[in-house]
C-alpha cells in the first residue's frame, strides 16, 4: 500500500496538494450541509453557517473540534455582551461605541495574554460583538432576536464542520503529534552529537528545539478532542517537554565545558566517542541496552576522577562527565515516555509525574495592553468617522474594522496579512458579482446551486489549507456568502452589493493604514524587551523574589526563545549574539537559583562571598566583577568532590563558564549588558 501511495504521489508537493484538495472537498460538503439545514429551519442569514464552517475547519479532527468549541464559547459570550450593551447605550452613539469598542479590545487583551489555542475564544467573543453590535444599532429592539439567530446559524455551521471532519476520512492529529515527537527526539540526539563534535553553528541548532517544543505544545492542546488518546497523555507530554528542555540546558553546558577544557584526557575522549556512536544509533533496542552501559561508565569515571582534591580543570572534567550521564538519562527517559504515550499506558510512565510542569508561556501585560489600546484607538476613531459622516454603510465598515483588529492584532506586522486578505477580497467581490447577477438568477434547485458554487469554494478551500495563501483564501470564503446574499430566495441588489464592497475595502484599507501606525511592533524592540525580561528575572532570583522553580524557569526561557527566533530575520541584531545571550541567561539563572537556595547551608567566609556575589548579580554588575568574586569563592573552597562543598562548586563553575562567555561576547561587541 505504501509503495502504491508513493507511485500515486511521487513528491511531497503532490501529497500536500492531495491533502489540500481533500480538506477543501470535506469543508465544502460541510458548508453545503450547514447551508441546507439553515435554509430548512428558516433562519434569517443562512450564509453565516457557511462562513462558520470555513472559519472553524482545520486539516485535522482534533484541531477542527477544539476550534469549534472555542468558537461556540466565544460566539455565545460575544452575543450575550452585545445584548447587554446595545439596548442600554443605543441612544448615546458615542457612549455605545466606547463600550462596544472597550469590550472588543478587552477580548483582544486577554487573547494576547493567553497565547494558547484557547485564545481563539477571546477573539471570537470580541469580533462577534463587532459583527452583531455595530449593525444592530439601527434595530436595537431586535438585538436579542438577532443574537439568538446568529448563534443558531453559527452552531449549525460548527456541528456540520465537526461531523464531516470527524467521520469523513478523518485525519487525526494524534498520528501527526507522535511522528513529530519521534522526529524531535531524533533531532535532539543529532543536536547533542553536533555539540560533542564541536560543529560550527550548533547553538543555533540547539535553540531551534525551542520552536519544535512550542509546536508540539500547540498540537497537545488539540489532542483531547481527537478521540484517540488517553487522559494520561497530558502528564507524559509535560514530562517529555521538561526533559527535552533540560536537555537543551545540558547541551549548552557541555558546549561551555568543551570550550573551557579544549583538550580532553584519553579516557573521557573515548567515552565521548562511544556516546556519539550511541546517539547516532537508529535501533531503539540497541540504544536502550547501550544506555545503561554508558551510564555506568560515566559513574565509574566520575569516581575515579574525584578521589582527591581537584584543580579547576579537573573539576570541569568531572562536571562534563556528569552532564554526559545526564544527557543519556534524559534521552532514555524521553524514549520511555514516548513509548508510554504511544501505547496510552500510564503504568509505563517514569517517576516524577506529579512534578511535571510542561510548557510555560511568557505573558507580557504591557505588550497586550499596547495592542489593545492601539485597537481601541483604531476602532473608536472609525466609529467617530461613521457617526459624524452619517454614512449609511458605516456600521458594516466599522464591524469589519473590529474583525481586522481582533484577527490580525496578535501579529507583530499585521499589514502584510491584511493585504493578503484584501487581495482575496478583491477576488471574492468579483466572483460574488458574477454569481449574484449572472449565475444565481438561473438557479432554481439546491443541487444545481451546490454545483454552481463548487468551483469557487473548492479552489478557495484548497488555498485555505496552504499556510502561505490562508488569509487570501479567507478573503474569498468570507466575502462570497455575504455579497452573493445566499438566503432562502434570490434577492440580488446591485447597489447593496456595491455599497457593501465599498464598506469592506474602506474598512480594510483604514485597517492597513492605522494598524501599520499603531499596531506594528519592531522586531528589535520586541527582542530587546524579551532579553530585558530575562535579565530582570535573574535579578529577582538573586534577590530571592522569584517563586518559580528551576524546571518552570527553563520552560519559560524556552518559550521566550521561541518568541525571539522568528523575529531575528527582521531585526538588525546578529543572530549569534542574541542566541548566545539567551543561553547564557538561562545558565546564569539556574546557577543563581542554586546559590540562593544553598546560602542558608553555608557558613563563614564562603557564605559571605556567595552572598556578596548574589548582591552583585541583583544590582546588575558586569561579568568581569562577578568573575573576580567567583575566583575568591573557588580559592576558599577547593573543588573536593567527595565533600559537601562540591555541589556548590559545581554550580559556581557553571556560573563561571556562562559569565566568561558573556564577557567574551561583550568584548567582541565593545558594549556591555547588565545581568
Amino acid at each position: 500500500m505504501f509503495n502504491s501511495l508513493r507511485r500515486a504521489f511521487p513528491s511531497s508537493l503532490l501529497l500536500n496538494d492531495a491533502n489540500a484538495l481533500l480538506y477543501s472537498a470535506k469543508t465544502f460538503t460541510a458548508a453545503m450541509l450547514a447551508y441546507y439545514i439553515a435554509l430548512s429551519v428558516g433562519l434569517d442569514r443562512p450564509s453565516w453557517s457557511i462562513i462558520t464552517v470555513y472559519i472553524v475547519s482545520q486539516t485535522s479532527v482534533g484541531a477542527s473540534l477544539s476550534r469549534s468549541v472555542y468558537r461556540l464559547t466565544g460566539t455565545i459570550t460575544g452575543a450575550a455582551m452585545t445584548v447587554v450593551i446595545v439596548p442600554n447605550f443605543v441612544n448615546t452613539p458615542i457612549i455605545c461605541s466606547l463600550v462596544l469598542t472597550g469590550w472588543i479590545t478587552l477580548c483582544l487583551y486577554f487573547s494576547q495574554l493567553d497565547r494558547t489555542p484557547r485564545a481563539y475564544a477571546f477573539v471570537l467573543a470580541g469580533y462577534t460583538a463587532s459583527l452583531i453590535g455595530f449593525p444592530a444599532v439601527f434595530e436595537p429592539g431586535a438585538i436579542f432576536d438577532i443574537a439568538i439567530t446568529r448563534v443558531q446559524e453559527i452552531m449549525i455551521g460548527i456541528l456540520c464542520a465537526s461531523f464531516i471532519h470527524r467521520y469523513v476520512i478523518p485525519k487525526r492529529i494524534t498520528g501527526l503529534f507522535n511522528s513529530k515527537l519521534a522526529v524531535t527526539q531524533r533531532d535532539a540526539r543529532r543536536m547533542v552529537i553536533d555539540t560533542l563534535k564541536r560543529v560550527a553553528g550548533e547553538k543555533e541548532k540547539l535553540l531551534q528545539l525551542a520552536l519544535t517544543l512550542q509546536s508540539l505544545d500547540g498540537f497537545g492542546h488539540h489532542l483531547p478532542y481527537d478521540f484517540a488518546i488517553s487522559k494520561s497523555s497530558r502528564k507524559a507530554r509535560q514530562l517529555i517537554h521538561d526533559r527535552l528542555s533540560r536537555l537543551l540546558v545540558v547541551s549548552n553546558q557541555l558546549h561551555d565545558y568543551l570550550h573551557e577544557l579544549n583538550l580532553l584526557p584519553d579516557s573521557i575522549a573515548t567515552l565521548v566517542s562511544e556516546v556519539t556512536d550511541w546517539l547516532a544509533c537508529e535501533d531503539s533496542t540497541a540504544r536502550k541496552a547501550g544506555a545503561e552501559r554508558l551510564r555506568r561508565r560515566c559513574v565509574a569515571l566520575q569516581h575515579r576522577s574525584s578521589a582527591d582534591e581537584l584543580n579547576f580543570k579537573e573539576a570541569l572534567r568531572v562536571n562534563f562527565v556528569k552532564r554526559l550521564e545526564e544527557t543519556i538519562m534524559l534521552l532514555q527517559q524521553c524514549e520511555q515516555l514516548s513509548h508510554a504515550l504511544l501505547l496510552a499506558k500510564p503504568e509505563h510512565m517514569i517517576d516524577g509525574a506529579e512534578e511535571a510542569k510542561g510548557y510555560v508561556y511568557h505573558r507580557d501585560h504591557f505588550t497586550a495592553a499596547r495592542a489593545a489600546l492601539g485597537a481601541f484607538a483604531i476602532i473608536f476613531s472609525g466609529c467617530l468617522l461613521w457617526i459624524y459622516s452619517a454614512w449609511p454603510d458605516g456600521a458594516t465598515a466599522v464591524s469589519i474594522l473590529g474583525v481586522c483588529c481582533t484577527l490580525f492584532g496578535s501579529f507583530d506586522t499585521p499589514v502584510p496579512h491584511i493585504v493578503k486578505y484584501i487581495a482575496g477580497s478583491v477576488y471574492g467581490v468579483i466572483i460574488s458579482l458574477i454569481y449574484s447577477f449572472i449565475l444565481l438568477p438561473q438557479v432554481t434547485e439546491f443541487s444545481v446551486l451546490v454545483a454552481v458554487l463548487a468551483p469557487a469554494y473548492l479552489l478557495a478551500g484548497s488555498l485555505q489549507a496552504r499556510p502561505p495563501t490562508t488569509f487570501m483564501a479567507m478573503g474569498i470564503t468570507l466575502t462570497l456568502p455575504i455579497l452573493s446574499e445566499l438566503g432562502a430566495r434570490y434577492s440580488g441588489d446591485f447597489a447593496t452589493a456595491i455599497n457593501t464592497a465599498v464598506a469592506l475595502f474602506a474598512a480594510t484599507g483604514y485597517a492597513v493604514v492605522s494598524m501599520g501606525l499603531l499596531q506594528t511592533v519592531q522586531a528589535d524592540s520586541a527582542i530587546r524587551r524579551l532579553l530585558h525580561r530575562c535579565r530582570r528575572d535573574i535579578r529577582y532570583r538573586a534577590k530571592g523574589l522569584s517563586s518559580m522553580n528551576d524546571v518552570a524557569w527553563v520552560n519559560l526561557m524556552i518559550d521566550r526563545t521561541a518568541l525571539i527566533l522568528p523575529r531575528l530575520p527582521r531585526s538588525n541584531q546578529t543572530a549569534d549574539s542574541v542566541l548566545n545571550s539567551l543561553l547564557h541567561y538561562l545558565n546564569i539563572g539556574l546557577a543563581v537559583t542554586y546559590l540562593k537556595r544553598s546560602l542558608n547551608k553555608l557558613e563563614g567566609e564562603t557564605a559571605l562571598q556567595v552572598n556578596t556575589l548574589l548582591n552583585l548579580l541583583a544590582r546588575g554588575a558586569q561579568p568581569g566583577e562577578l568573575q573576580k568574586r567567583i575566583s575568591l569563592i573557588l580559592a576558599i573552597n577547593p573543588p573536593v568532590s567527595h565533600q559537601q562543598p562540591h555541589a556548590l562548586i559545581e554550580h559556581i563553575i557553571d556560573l563561571h563558564c556562562a559569565l566568561k562567555n558573556c564577557a567574551l561576547k561583550e568584548r567582541d561587541k565593545e558594549q556591555s549588558h547588565d545581568y
